[in-house]
């Protein structure tokens, strides 16, 4: 596939670039058994590998030397990392597949999907988040279809309920309904973004990946201080400081 920079790889060596990144995230250092481990690939493959990744200037190799990524490479890996993990969310969030099978699945597909139909799944993630019909609760009602021969259940209840959940919310947003900054959000909570304040490089970056007002973003992790803050928006993982997540005003989304 020819990725968003242009160069054109193989499905086997954007699963390299892929578990460079990842062996970064969790441990730092990558050597070469610690891919052919998490590959289950042999030495010599891993070398061959390398050998083409480092020609292209996405990695930089030598024997029995620590691996890292180029900037390039750096690039083109996390863009194959966020391909999967779309693919993986709307298997388990939307399909309600399990972790396994998802993985597997996202692993085939990652390497195929053009650009513009991997922003649908992020919207339709994003639609089934925010829509008063959709929700956790309309995943498990499709995971109740699925597990019980097609059948659809009381609808009319469901139709009674989502009504319910609607007035809630009204009534909720005519009282409480309070602007935040992202700085404040807690680990699993999702928001979406009002107006992002300031001009500097978080703003060009967000702009740059399509978040604009109304775009969910998720946070993911905050360190034990609260600096510094990772977060998740439009399948792209970010880690921002916490004054940079103050500049972000966003509205918090019941889930």
């Amino acid at each position: 596939m020819t990725d968003a920079s242009g160069i054109e790889l193989s499905a086997s060596l954007e699963d390299y670039l892929e578990a460079i990144l990842r062996i970064i995230q969790d441990k730092q250092a990558v050597r070469a058994k610690d891919i052919g481990k998490r590959l289950n690939v042999g030495r010599s493959s891993v070398t061959g590998a390398l050998q083409a990744l480092a020609q292209r200037e996405l990695v930089n190799y030598a024997p029995y030397d620590v691996i890292t990524l180029t900037d390039k490479g750096r690039a083109v890996a996390q863009d194959v990392l966020r391909r999967h993990e779309v693919l993986r969310e709307f298997f388990v969030k939307v399909l309600a597949v399990n972790d396994t099978d998802a993985d597997a699945a996202a692993c085939k597909m990652e390497h195929a999907i053009p650009d513009g139909v991997l922003e649908r799944f992020v919207e339709f993630v994003e639609f089934v988040d925010r829509c008063p019909r959709g929700g956790s609760k309309w995943i498990r009602g499709f995971g109740y279809y699925c597990e019980h021969d097609n059948a659809t259940g009381n609808c009319e209840k469901c139709v009674e309920l989502v009504l319910d959940d609607v007035r809630s919310r009204q009534m909720a947003n005519t009282t409480e309904k309070k602007a935040a900054n992202l700085a404040s959000l807690k680990p699993g909570e999702k928001a979406a973004i009002i107006k992002i304040a300031g001009s500097g490089g978080i703003r060009r970056r967000l702009l740059d990946m399509g978040a604009t007002s109304g775009t969910l973003v998720e946070v993911e992790r905050v360190a034990p201080l609260g600096d510094p803050i990772e977060v998740k928006i439009k399948g792209y993982h970010l880690t921002l400081r916490q004054e940079e997540a103050q500049r972000i005003q966003v509205e918090l989304v019941q889930q």
